[in-house]
């Protein structure tokens, strides 16, 4: 999903996938992420997918700075056809072709200015869409698991 741009927001206008905090109603971190889903794209994946496991947890980073933050990417199959809506936290979603990026077709760098410091990162380009950052980092993991 593209994130709504906000002031504040670290991640403001990036390329990302579902996630957020822990909710004092969610019994564990899969009610984090079947809620996250479904507060941010639109999508039941208690009703249309199944639980196939999660990743390691991975330390969130901003600004090339780790924060006191550890995100568990979970890895759901869909059971039937999903249609994603942006929720109010998203301008857009789509389904990545992770495929091609693989294939090393979509192979991007990403730079950007922190301060004087210009910092230069792997990427993945699809078009006007630049997945780069945390995002890189879990869907990269996620491809070395999975043939």
């Amino acid at each position: 999903m593209r994130r709504v741009e906000r002031e504040g927001d670290r991640w403001s206008g990036q390329i990302g996938l579902p996630g957020g905090h822990v909710d004092a109603e969610d019994r564990d971190l899969v009610a984090t992420a079947l809620r996250e889903v479904r507060e941010e794209v639109g999508l039941d994946l208690e009703r249309d997918t199944r639980l196939v496991g999660h990743l390691q947890p991975v330390q969130a980073k901003a600004r090339g700075q780790l924060l006191p933050m550890w995100i568990t990417p979970f890895v759901f199959c869909a059971t039937g056809e999903l249609a994603p809506v942006p929720g109010p936290e998203a301008v857009e979603v789509f389904w990545f072709p992770l495929e091609r990026a693989r294939s090393g077709e979509l192979a991007w760098t990403h730079r950007y200015l922190r301060g004087d410091e210009e910092r230069v990162l792997p990427a993945w380009r699809d078009g006007e869409r630049v997945v780069w950052g945390l995002t890189y980092e879990i869907l990269s993991g996620f491809l070395r698991v999975v043939s």
